[in-house]
């Protein structure tokens, strides 16, 4: 099955497909979020989207926040409002970022470094130009798109 996870952003959001059988990586990129909106949807590449959730822990939160929560929820009505275009559900799913940590590093405490080495451990390095490895190319929040997908695979499929 291909799974789409996507990590929500402000103005542009990451996301991975990953082929939850081969357990490979099928395509990865950074995209602005109306994009994402627009035809051809990148929710056709998969059987399945999963989001990574905005959670609360207890601190303040600012306008990045808000601005991420309200694109969330645009990018969960569209795959709602597919339906009727595509005659089909869009099945989807949201992870947090807690249980992302738990699962790949054991952790709460796990940062974005641990996380990303936990993905080189899992999938090998990512190698330079002339050797290329399968995690070549990804960048910042590709990672964590990344990183929803494989836990979510893994702890909830």
């Amino acid at each position: 099955m291909k799974l789409l996870s996507i990590d929500p952003g402000t103005i542009q959001s990451a996301y991975c497909v990953y082929d939850t059988e081969n357990k490979s990586i099928i395509t990865f990129a950074t995209v602005p979020n109306e994009k994402i909106l627009e035809p051809p949807y990148i929710f056709g590449m998969a059987h399945m989207v999963v989001l990574e959730k905005v959670a609360c822990y207890g601190m303040a939160v600012g306008e990045t926040i808000f601005e991420t929560v309200f694109w969330s929820g645009r990018f969960i009505q569209k795959l709602i409002d597919l339906k009727s275009e595509w005659g089909e559900e869009v099945h989807w799913d949201r992870i947090e970022r807690r249980e992302v940590k738990l699962h790949l590093c054991g952790t709460m405490k796990a940062k974005d470094a641990n996380i990303r080495q936990a993905l080189i451990d899992r999938f090998g390095e990512p190698g330079k130009k002339k050797s290329q490895g399968v995690l070549y190319g990804i960048k910042a929040d590709q990672w964590a798109a990344l990183a929803v997908g494989v836990t979510y695979a893994e702890t909830r499929m």
